[in-house]
């Protein structure tokens, strides 16, 4: 299945998110949409992390566990945590129990508060590999989009020089993917010329 679907509800759509209503949601209202907001972006590349050998639908459904599990992502509560509290979340059957994941997103967090108190902001620094505009690829077919390219190698080596973990240049393609750094919605897709709209608009 390389090319658009079209829905019961009349709209087309990307195939990979299926009829599973969450995944829907997730595809019309989050993916795609550009963000530039500095800790939704740090929220979303370690969700991204955590991904690495799962499927994204078991990161979704287990989401609000995570943000609950991990003090709604706040990078100043995550970098204090104890091994204790790494004991705790290695025990919460509602996130995905990796002790590397975990120690990891510790380390990332710490990074993010030294880019955020001695740098442009951790926003600006991703966005600057992109020119702080979203790159439109005009995918025609799901088999045509990439799962990395020469920027998301960029970005993986600079967040892993910070001391980010599970930042990959595969991972970081599709944290971009998902945050609108760019838009891999197929031109049939409904949501391809939204996402371009939003990202005008900025």
């Amino acid at each position: 299945m390389s090319g658009a679907i079209t829905h019961d509800d009349g709209l087309v759509r990307c195939p990979w998110p299926k009829t599973d209503p969450l995944y829907v949601a997730y595809h019309d209202i989050e993916w795609g949409v550009p963000e530039w907001d500095d800790r939704a972006l740090f929220e979303k590349l370690i969700l991204d992390g955590f991904q690495a050998g799962l499927s994204w639908i078991t990161i979704l459904r287990k989401r609000d566990n995570f943000r609950a599990a991990f003090d709604d992502f706040n990078p100043e509560k995550i970098a204090r945590y104890t091994p204790k509290k790494v004991e705790r979340l290695m025990n919460d059957a509602g996130i995905v129990r990796n002790r590397a994941k975990i120690e990891g997103t510790i380390n990332s967090a710490k990074a993010y508060l030294k880019i955020m108190d001695n740098g442009p902001g951790f926003s600006a620094m991703l966005w600057d590999h992109l020119g702080g505009r979203p790159h439109d690829h005009k995918i025609g077919a799901r088999s045509k989009t990439p799962t990395e390219n020469e920027i998301s190698r960029a970005m993986s080596k600079q967040l892993l020089g910070h001391g980010f973990k599970f930042v990959g240049p595969t991972i970081v393609y599709a944290f971009m993917q998902a945050v609108g750094m760019v838009n891999d919605h197929l031109v049939t897709c409904h949501c391809h010329a939204k996402c371009n709209k939003l990202a005008k608009r900025k």
